[in-house]
């Protein structure tokens, strides 16, 4: 129980960073930059986010540091978002199931659901980079 609900923290605070990160994106970088430029510009700013969102959601949580305690959190995490992401496009951009889900065949889709799958897998890279630390 306990992944379950960190991984709905995890989708939580790293999916409100994403909205106003995306708002930002989608405002000030798209007219400038391109959908590709500025999925660019805020990809390695959405990771660090979901990075450190992750260790300290894990450490809140006392998540166990196991294989499927790990996983659990990450998939709970990532079928939320994208449910979310969903219903974002459907309710907000008039968008229908199949129009969101092309938008993961561009370039700028193909990142953006890489980094995604990233986010979901970061609690059980964590547990494998807390494994190879030297014991201080």
């Amino acid at each position: 129980m306990r992944s379950a609900n960190a991984g709905v923290a995890y989708f939580l605070i790293a999916f409100t960073a994403g909205f106003l990160i995306g708002a930002v994106r989608v405002t000030l970088l798209v007219p400038q930059l391109g959908m590709l430029g500025a999925v660019l510009i805020e990809l390695p700013i959405m990771l660090a986010i979901s990075w450190v969102t992750c260790r300290w959601v894990i450490a809140r949580y006392a998540v166990a540091d196991t294989m499927i305690d790990r996983l659990a959190m990450g998939a709970v995490a990532f079928a939320l978002l994208m449910f979310a992401e969903l219903g974002l496009s459907v309710m907000l951009f008039n968008q229908t199931v199949m129009d969101h889900l092309i938008t993961y065949t561009t370039a700028a889709g193909g990142i953006g659901l890489s980094m995604q799958i990233a986010f979901a897998l970061f609690p059980l890279i964590q547990r494998t980079v807390t494994h190879r630390e030297p014991n201080g």
